[in-house]
């Protein structure tokens, strides 16, 4: 969806990193592996409209909520506003939903502006991971993005595919977010599409990919994605969130090969208006070749 902002702002370069991590306050433990290898983890999507639901109405406690419900041990989530707007109240929504589940966080913000007030936060809205298990390191990498701050915007690299790389049971898992472009014409997804597959191809070891695609499994730029990832498929449309008729999220994983293979056991689609879309929920195995 097109972000709205009322004042005209000059789109900055966010930090290379361009992550908040923050500790959770209790330890995690990870179930241990089934006799059939691999290790449990279940992960999930969820674009979270700045905070607002399909009343339009802003309600983080109704969000954290719904959050709790997925018991997920991995989230990537998209529209997440950091001091954005009145819209979600300028606050900080990634840090926010990280102190109330007891996560671990790292934020990538797509746009970071000057603040509305002298010494005051920067206005940023990107994506971000919550993990209950510990982060070793965290990306903000560039793909190709029409701006929406820009009244006259060209295709340009700029910030938010947000990576991260979590310890599970001592092996390590490159989990990445992102958001994808919205407008109906594909040029600009093709090229995020072959950004995206780029930038993984540079890491080893098991992969998560997990994100708003704005585009339907089948779409022909989303298709070179299904080369070198698997699809977790729910089997069941996540948008709009009432009576949803588009797959548009999802969970993509790395098949077995040099990267490490993970096994989707099962994946859902959650029942939910806390957003205009539904999440995407998936179990995994993770089997891991090395980093």
């Amino acid at each position: 969806m097109p972000l709205r902002r009322r004042t005209p702002q000059i789109l900055l370069v966010a930090s290379l990193l361009g992550a908040l991590i923050a500790p959770p306050a209790a330890a995690v433990t990870t179930p241990r592996p089934p006799s059939g290898g691999g290790l449990p983890l279940r992960v999930a999507t969820y674009n979270i409209h700045a905070g607002a639901g399909l009343d339009g109405a802003f309600d983080l406690d109704r969000q954290t909520a719904e959050l709790q419900l997925l018991e997920a041990d991995v989230i990537g989530l998209q529209e997440v506003d950091r001091h954005w707007g009145d819209r979600s109240g300028w606050r900080d929504l990634a840090g926010e939903l990280a102190r109330r589940l007891r996560m671990h966080v790292s934020f990538a913000p797509i746009y970071s502006l000057d603040p509305a007030e002298p010494g005051g936060p920067r206005a940023e809205y990107g994506v971000a991971v919550l993990s209950r298990h510990r982060i070793l390191s965290a990306d903000n990498h560039e793909i190709t993005r029409l701006s929406t701050q820009d009244p006259n915007p060209v295709p340009a690299p700029a910030p938010g595919f947000g990576e991260v790389v979590v310890r599970v049971r001592g092996l390590p898992v490159h989990v990445y977010v992102t958001h994808l472009d919205y407008r109906l014409d594909p040029a600009v997804r093709v090229a995020q599409v072959a950004d995206t597959r780029r930038i993984m191809a540079e890491d080893r070891g098991p992969q998560i990919l997990l994100g708003d695609f704005n585009a339907e499994p089948a779409a022909p730029e989303l298709a070179p994605l299904w080369r070198e990832l698997a699809d977790a498929d729910p089997g069941a449309p996540t948008f709009p969130a009432r009576d949803p008729v588009k797959r548009i999220d999802f969970v993509a994983v790395s098949d077995d090969g040099p990267h490490g293979g993970i096994e989707v056991r099962k994946a859902w689609v959650p029942e939910s208006t806390a957003s205009d879309h539904r999440p995407v929920v998936a179990d995994l195995l993770v089997r891991g070749r090395g980093r």
